[in-house]
């Protein structure tokens, strides 16, 4: 059984989504310092504001700062899913990594049952069709 994140303060990545008849919730936690272990590490705040687009995460109690994509990859993704194939509802969990799926960054998550692949694209991105198919699908269609 995953643990679940009781709040969003937890959390580096959290995201709930339909897919076609299933559906899938991710999260990522946050990590203590690996300097310190006192505290989580989060994005830099300015006034009482998260930088959300920092490049960098940093430790409140120790001001210890990890690049972004160097800290993200020590992380886990959780995901508790239902299966759009055969109905299954699961948990899975692997590196918080996006990995280019179809043109888009995602992350891929497989059905313990049936082996389907449940993608969680990046910022609700539409994966990208194969170029003979997208080319095929845009062409109109002519009378003879």
């Amino acid at each position: 059984m995953l643990k679940k994140p009781n709040s969003m303060d937890e959390c580096v990545y959290y995201t709930s989504r339909d897919l076609d008849k299933g559906e899938i919730t991710v999260w990522v936690f946050k990590q203590l310092c690996p300097k310190c272990k006192k505290a989580m590490m989060g994005k830099p705040t300015e006034g009482g504001k998260v930088k959300i687009r920092a490049k960098e995460y940093v430790c409140p109690a120790c001001n210890y700062t990890a690049e972004k994509e160097a800290y993200e990859e020590t992380l886990t993704a959780s995901a508790e899913y239902t299966c759009p194939e055969c109905g299954f509802k699961g948990e899975a969990e692997i590196p918080f990594k996006r990995k280019s799926v179809e043109g888009t960054k995602a992350l891929r998550f497989t059905c313990g049952k049936c082996g389907a692949k449940l993608d969680v694209t990046q910022k609700l991105k539409e994966k990208k069709g194969k170029k003979g198919a997208a080319a095929e699908e845009d062409a109109p269609d002519e009378d003879i």
